[in-house]
This record gives C-alpha cells, sequence and structure tokens, in this order.
C-alpha cells in the first residue's frame, strides 16, 4: 500500500468538474444562508446556559472572543474557497493542493462536524416545537419526545428525526427552492430577534450587569468555547461554492457579512438578555422566552418561541446541505463509495449523498442525547479551523504560484492567530470531547489504511 500525495491543479479540477451542480446562487442568497447556518440554537438556547453558569454579563465578551476566532477562521476559509470553487471546497482545495491524506483527515472531521451538529440542533428543535404544542394543549407520547435515557420511559425523539427527514426532502428538490425557503425563514427570525432587542431594552436593569466578571476572565474564555457552537455554520457557506454564479467574489463577501451581523445580533441580545434577567436565573432551556416572561411581556414571549423553532429549522437545513455536497465531494474523488456522488437529472443536486447523510443524521438526532452530542461538535470545528489556517501558511511558502482571486490578509499573522486561539478554546472543553474525537478520526485512520488504500491497491494490480 503506498499513500496517494498526488496534487491536481485547480485548474484541471474546476474544468473536469464545471457544471455537474446548478450555479443558482447569488451574495444575498450566501449571506441568508450564512445567517440560516449561525443564528438558531445558540442565541434562543447557549446564551442563557453560558451566562447562567461560566461568563455572567461577561457572555458578551465571550462573544466577541468566539467572533473574532471566527473571523480569522472565514479569512482563511475566503482564500481556499475563491481558489477553487468546488462543492465541499476546503476539502477540495486540499485535495487538489496538499494530498490526498490531509484531504481524508480534514474531509472526515468535516462529516462528523456537520454530521452531528445537525442532530444536536434538531434535538434543540425538537425541545422547542414540542413547548409550542404543549401550549396548545397538546403532548407527545412520553415514549416519542425523546432520546433513550433522557426521561423516563423514553425510546425515540421523534420530532427530531421527522424534522430532519423533512428538510432532507427538501434539498433533494433543489439548490434555488432551498434557499428560496431559508430565505424567508431568515427573515422572519430576524423580525423576531429585533423585537426582543427593542422590547428588552425597555426592561434592563444595570444593577443586573454587576459584577460583570462574575466567573472571572477563566470563566469569560470557557464562556467563549461554548458559545462558539453558536457562531458555527458559517463555513457552510463555502460548501456551496459549486452552486455560486460568482464564487472568487461572492463567497469571500458572504463569509464577511454573514459574521460581522451575527456577531451584533449575539451580542446585543445577550447584552439585553443579562440586564433584564439576574444571570444566575438564565439557566433554562429557553431564556430569551424566559426573560419575555420574567418582565411580564408574555405576548413577545409567544412570538420567540415561534422565532427559535424557524431559527433552529433554518441551521438544520444549511448544515444538512454543506454535509451532502461534502460527502459528494468526497465520493467523487473515490475515498467513500462513488454511488454517493450520484446528482439527480432534472434537480441536479447531490441526490444519493443528499439522502444517505439524512437518514443517518435522522436516526442519531432520534436515539442520542442533544448534550452528549455538542461538545463533540466544538472540538470537530475548531480542529477544522486550525487545519484550515495550517493550510493557508503552508501553501503559501511552498506553493506561492497558485491564483488567489482572494488573498488572506495578515498572513502568517492571521492564520497562526486562528491556529492559536481554535487550540486555545479545545483546551477549555470537557475532556471526554477530545477522547470521542480521538477514537472518531482513528476510525478514518483506520477506514483510509484498510479500506481505501487497499482498494486501489487491488485495483492497480487487476489492471
Amino acid at each position: 500500500m503506498t499513500l496517494s500525495l498526488a496534487r491536481n491543479s485547480v485548474a484541471e479540477v474546476a474544468e473536469k468538474e464545471s457544471g455537474v451542480l446548478k450555479r443558482a446562487l447569488g451574495p444575498l442568497d450566501l449571506t441568508l444562508l450564512g445567517i440560516g447556518a449561525v443564528i438558531g440554537t445558540g442565541i434562543f438556547v447557549l446564551t442563557g446556559v453560558a451566562a447562567a453558569g461560566q461568563a455572567g454579563p461577561a457572555i458578551m465578551l465571550s462573544f466577541v472572543l468566539a467572533a473574532v476566532a471566527c473571523v480569522f477562521a472565514a479569512l482563511c476559509y475566503g482564500e481556499f474557497s475563491a481558489a477553487m470553487p468546488r462543492a465541499g471546497s476546503v476539502y477540495a482545495f486540499a485535495r487538489a493542493n496538499m494530498g490526498e491524506p490531509v484531504a481524508w483527515i480534514l474531509g472526515w472531521d468535516l462529516i462528523l462536524e456537520y454530521g452531528l451538529a445537525v442532530s444536536a440542533v434538531a434535538g434543540g428543535w425538537s425541545g422547542y416545537f414540542q413547548s409550542l404544542l404543549a401550549g396548545f394543549g397538546l403532548h407527545m407520547p412520553v415514549v416519542f419526545r425523546d432520546a433513550p435515557g433522557v426521561a423516563p420511559g423514553s425510546v425515540a425523539d421523534l420530532p427530531a428525526a421527522a424534522i430532519v427527514l423533512l428538510l432532507t426532502w427538501l434539498l433533494s428538490r433543489g439548490v434555488k427552492e432551498s434557499t428560496r425557503v431559508n430565505n424567508f425563514i431568515v427573515f422572519v427570525k430576524l423580525a423576531v430577534i429585533v423585537l426582543f432587542i427593542a422590547v428588552g431594552i425597555k426592561h434592563i436593569h444595570p444593577v443586573n450587569w454587576h459584577p460583570f466578571w462574575a466567573f472571572g476572565y477563566h470563566g469569560m474564555v470557557a464562556g467563549a468555547a461554548t458559545v462558539f457552537f453558536a457562531l458555527l455554520g458559517f463555513d457552510a457557506i463555502t460548501t456551496a461554492a459549486e452552486e455560486v454564479r460568482r464564487p472568487q467574489r461572492d463567497i469571500p463577501l458572504a463569509l464577511v457579512a454573514t459574521l460581522s451581523v451575527c456577531t451584533l445580533l449575539y451580542v446585543a441580545v445577550a447584552a439585553v438578555l443579562t440586564g433584564m434577567v439576574p444571570f444566575k436565573l438564565l439557566g433554562v432551556k429557553s431564556p430569551v422566552a424566559f426573560a419575555m416572561q420574567y418582565a411580564g411581556q408574555n405576548w413577545v414571549a409567544g412570538f420567540i418561541s415561534l422565532g427559535a423553532i424557524a431559527g433552529i429549522t433554518t441551521v438544520i437545513l444549511v448544515m444538512l446541505f454543506g454535509l451532502a455536497r461534502i460527502v459528494f465531494s468526497i465520493s467523487r474523488d473515490g475515498l467513500l463509495p462513488r454511488r454517493l456522488a450520484g446528482v439527480h437529472p432534472r434537480h441536479r443536486t447531490p441526490f444519493s449523498s443528499t439522502w444517505t447523510v439524512g437518514l443517518i443524521t435522522a436516526l442519531v438526532a432520534g436515539f442520542v442525547p442533544l448534550d452528549t452530542l455538542a461538545p463533540l461538535v466544538n472540538v470537530a470545528t475548531l480542529f477544522a479551523f486550525s487545519l484550515v489556517a495550517a493550510g493557508v501558511l503552508v501553501l503559501r511558502y511552498t506553493r506561492p504560484e497558485l491564483p488567489r482571486p482572494f488573498r488572506c490578509p495578515g498572513v502568517p499573522v492571521v492564520p497562526l492567530l486562528t491556529a492559536g486561539i481554535c487550540l486555545y478554546l479545545i483546551f477549555n472543553l470537557p475532556a471526554i470531547a477530545w477522547y470521542a474525537f480521538g477514537v472518531w478520526m482513528l476510525a478514518g485512520l483506520i477506514i483510509y489504511l484498510v479500506y481505501i488504500l487497499r482498494r486501489r491497491t487491488a485495483f492497480r494490480e487487476r489492471g
């Protein structure tokens, strides 16, 4: 067995695979796709959890620190995705310019990141959906309310699995149809967030912001490691590169616009939330709605629950979108079964990979508890960001001749800061998440050595 270190030129890959998927997305579609992926569970759930148990009012700075790491990572992602506008573009760029083993490691990590993010967010969606039903006096049967072990008598989280399957069907219908639904829901949830800020600002009591450093500096950093999950998803923009009309310009623009809007909204919501309610009371499943109930604004709380469901729906939609395209790209290279690279003849969507990842993530969402998934998603994402940052730095010196329509500014400082901040945040996550991540990556290494390389060797011997 021999490792394949061969690299393809960017031009060769782009020419060979152009036109496979339909180029239908513009900069507004991309930005709304990014906002749809970022604003969801984090703003409606994690803001209160991190404030109550880790950062206190300093949760505002936790979001800023997490956003800095994301902005630096986005600049690195922008260089890769603009240079190679292909589905799963970060993986694709690594495959073309850094060799197959590195690309496989990155791709295997991205599958974990996106797959568990879909399942974890679907669990949060289920909680809000069941709360909404309860408001109308309706209740799911106990056996279908939660994953096994979460509550007595629970067998499966049926709503979580169902929403994943519904959105999988939507994504299989076409990229333009999916983005239209996403864009509409994004406007709905942005309207709800603006409503919360506008009403909540009138009920702020500055005394609730004291002590600001309730858990010290380390609490603020721990809060940043937790709410980092809330800012994930912007990288899903790069997975759509093969379906963007002008990817070299639009992808970097959408990355920066997404993070700018989302960070501003997160900090504003955190400031209003901790100003309305003493932070120790915010450790509830729906802190934003709870804050409005605490202030006696029950009518707004109802709108917020609706906005939360809408927001979390778009996160699942976009993360499923990205996961399907990552698996499609890896399969097209022969590192996963090629049947997963099948494209629907009419809709021109990665049909096979979409339904495969949809079915698997629906099963995970239905049978694995939410609190088991979230820390592992953070580790996988931070590791991916670190790899991308390192790749930008290495390729600037090893392959300076590569065409780069967008260049990450401040090299080598920005890539080094990206990798440094991400690794620092990883070490502030629970150790169990590191161990689980190590098991996943070891499994990926075994698959590569046993399945991929042996299959290639057998093919060569037959040939």
